[in-house]
């Protein structure tokens, strides 16, 4: 069913030539300086990648979801803080302005989204709003033809590089409403008035994606900037995390790969007993369950991606994708490092880095819990 055809095999080979002649030689120098080459953005502008699932009307490359899961599996098996900030602009911003905006809107923003003028975030984690995302506080009140911000969100990815965020507040403060009514989503440009970059978390991986806060204060965004309608946001922020939780399970099989290949690497020239680790049935069964797992993980991606092409329901799909790819993920990268053995623990070898970078695929656009939580909920209604 998903066999790629000659167009992505295409853009899949240009993410991956990309990937090995740009990305795998710098990422350690992300990890560890905690940002992004500013000549790295640059060539993803270039490959079309900020645009990937932008119609061409709008200065995009005009592919879906499917081409977008495929070209981020091969940039994370490079590095994985370029591939989650080209996700989060793709699925997390480009896609729900695409889906929920006026046309007035995506004539205004999607050609700077698609060219790399500007990299998009996304504002919901609050710091007492994780994954209760409902309980937010950040609010916005209506003044003329304008909205006033103010609050606090965290976690941001590409907080301090964003040009544009997507800020999800609460517009109806009635006690008496469930949380999730009376929330709206709102664009705003980080260049606004009021609008400023807080405190940057310091993280145990993913280095070079900068996380940190974005703090609104008194910041006036016009009325017009209202993604889809008053206190409707809330709809439009659960729909988008499908679209992100598919890629971060792409991230997480790219993590995993890149696992996969250093220690099949290490195992066939660290030499113990007199010959490579690699001829020992234990190594080669902890090669061969990496090996399944990130098959399992891809084929769960794909499905998900080409669901949401299709413009079917797939929230089922994508929490199973970012349950089982993320766990893969993490034993991979446990396996990983435990082929290595002691070497693997310091930075001499990458294993420690991805080791780092692949815990918080379990984390971030909804924890594993949470996933479980969608899946059961769909198979049990």
């Amino acid at each position: 069913m998903f066999e790629l055809s000659e167009e992505l095999t295409m853009v899949r080979d240009a993410a991956r030539d990309f990937a090995e002649r740009e990305l795998k030689p710098r990422a350690t120098k992300h990890d560890r300086q905690e940002h992004l080459d500013a000549e790295v953005l640059a060539k993803i502008a270039e490959l079309g990648f900020w645009g990937l699932t932008v119609p061409e009307q709008y200065g995009g490359a005009g592919m879906g979801n499917l081409a977008l899961s495929t070209v981020l599996e091969e940039l994370n098996r490079g590095c994985a803080a370029t591939g989650v900030t080209v996700s989060v602009h793709n699925s997390l911003l480009c896609a729900p302005i695409l889906k929920w905006g006026s046309e007035e809107q995506k004539q205004r923003f999607l050609p700077k989204l698609a060219s790399g003028e500007w990299i998009g975030a996304y504002c919901l984690t609050e710091p007492n709003s994780g994954s209760d995302a409902a309980a937010l506080v950040t609010k916005a009140e209506r003044d003329g033809d304008h909205y006033v911000l103010n609050g606090t969100k965290i976690w941001v990815t590409s907080g301090s590089m964003a040009g544009l965020a997507l800020v999800y507040v609460r517009t109806n403060p009635d006690p008496k409403l469930p949380k999730a009514k009376g929330i709206s989503a709102f664009l705003v440009e980080t260049s606004t008035p009021g609008c400023r970059v807080g405190k940057k978390e310091l993280k145990c991986g993913i280095r070079g994606s900068p996380a940190t806060e974005l703090v609104f204060e008194n910041c006036r965004v016009p009325a017009a900037n209202m993604l889809g309608a008053l206190d409707k946001g809330f709809p439009i922020a659960m729909d988008t995390l499908d679209g992100g939780r598919i890629g971060i399970a792409a991230q997480s099989v790219g993590i995993a790969q890149a696992c996969l290949e250093e220690a099949i690497a290490y195992a066939k020239v660290r030499v113990q007993f007199g010959k490579p680790i690699g001829h020992f049935q234990a190594i080669q069964h902890k090669i061969a369950d990496m090996q399944v797992r990130i098959d399992a993980a891809r084929m769960l991606v794909q499905k998900a991606a080409w669901l949401r092409d299709r413009g079917e329901p797939c929230g089922r799909q994508a929490a199973e994708a970012k349950l089982f790819a993320s766990q893969a993920a993490n034993f991979c990268a446990d396996e990983c490092l435990q082929i290595h053995g002691g070497a693997g623990y310091t930075d001499h070898f990458i294993a420690e880095r991805l080791f780092r970078d692949a815990r918080i695929t379990e984390i971030y656009e909804g924890a594993t819990d949470i996933q479980r939580l969608v899946i059961a909920r769909a198979v049990m209604a």
